[in-house]
């Protein structure tokens, strides 16, 4: 068991986040696998996450299992399928941000664990991820979201997935540091869609209707500072519905754990706890009596749905609290203090200007 369990003072305690932990464990495949919920797909991206919480809450060895579910499911060109079912694919496309994650997950585990060997195990599999998903970057600097199963490449780009992105190439790098092997096509790749997600957010698909696009440059750390605190504002009425929690999409009357988790954090990374704070304990509503958390609750209508307990969202939890609680060192995963510097500015090659960040700015 890890040396500490996550709490945050009136909203969970420790014995709460241990029952939230074992939910997880209790939905993990025979192989390692950690589906969203019991019966359903598992990706590789909340795959990880669940990881970074399991490893945080208790259940250690289920962690290691999931870690080695992702050597193990790794393609020899570093993606991972996009879906799998009871360990079959089901969907053997590739997409970036997903096969991009591992790294975010193992500097987690690096920076709980600082365990040397299970770095050197992972650092191939992290390395070849990132690999093939600098090398779907986009002439304008965001990153395409999916290769087909055919190997054609949608080359458009998501606003969340980059942003996600450019987290796991900060982590990478610091992986990278660590391992003394040095990456530097990651840093122009991470600089020039820094500079995409910042000052040309127009290029990527608009999903503007969902708020991960929203929040998501926050979280992930490419826009901090001066401009966090407006982006945050501009569409705060939009999604957030006080007392319950965010929705997933500004239309519907439905807000859901995870994304309002995602938010508290990056609150948190912008110095905003009050309001993180707040957010984490408005979603207590969706705790499940046995530690789970229903995914949403759609209000009106007063129903959880859809009506299942996901471990994503359990997983935010999670990592939520221990973001708020500072109680391991995994909780900087998102704020990024323990991550390297952003890098020089890059101008793209689009007929765009080049970025005026200054060198040394650190997200």
């Amino acid at each position: 068991m890890t040396a500490h369990i996550p709490s945050l003072a009136g909203v969970l305690t420790e014995h709460d986040v241990l029952r939230t932990g074992a939910s997880i464990a209790s939905m993990q495949e025979a192989d390692g696998a950690v589906p969203w919920t019991v019966g359903e797909h598992v990706d590789v991206w909340n795959h990880v996450e669940s990881a970074m919480a399991l490893q945080i809450s208790g259940q250690v060895e289920a962690s290691h299992r999931a870690y080695d579910w992702c050597l193990a499911t790794q393609r020899a060109d570093g993606s991972w399928p996009i879906k799998f079912v009871a360990g079959v694919v089901t969907d053997d496309g590739g997409e970036t941000n997903m096969s991009a994650y591992l790294a975010v997950g193992v500097w987690h585990h690096w920076l709980v664990r600082h365990d040397e060997t299970f770095l050197r195990r992972m650092w191939p599999a992290v390395r070849a991820g990132l690999d093939w998903v600098v090398s779907l970057q986009l002439p304008w600097g965001g990153i395409a979201w999916r290769q087909r199963a055919d190997g054609s490449v949608d080359r458009e780009a998501l606003l969340t997935g980059s942003s996600s992105t450019f987290h796991a190439l900060k982590a990478g790098l610091a992986l990278s540091e660590l391992m003394d092997d040095p990456q530097p096509e990651w840093e122009i790749a991470a600089s020039r869609l820094r500079h995409a997600i910042r000052r040309h957010p127009d290029l990527f698909l608009d999903k503007s209707t969902f708020s991960m696009d929203w929040y998501y440059p926050v979280l992930g750390g490419a826009v901090r500072g001066a401009e966090a605190g407006p982006m945050i504002a501009s569409r705060w009425d939009d999604f957030v519905v006080p007392g319950l929690g965010i929705r997933c999409v500004d239309t519907n009357p439905w807000v859901t754990g995870a994304e309002t988790c995602e938010l508290a954090m990056a609150l948190d990374a912008m110095g905003d706890r009050e309001r993180a704070i707040a957010l984490v304990r408005d979603m207590q509503h969706l705790r499940h009596e046995n530690g789970s958390y229903w995914t949403g609750w759609v209000f009106g209508d007063d129903v959880y749905w859809p009506h299942e307990q996901t471990t994503y969202t359990a997983a935010a939890v999670i990592l939520a609290v221990d973001a708020l609680g500072q109680v391991t060192p995994g909780s900087d995963i998102m704020r990024g203090a323990s991550l390297p510097a952003d890098f020089a500015p890059m101008a793209l090659r689009c007929g765009c200007e080049p970025a005026e960040e200054h060198l040394g700015q650190r997200v």
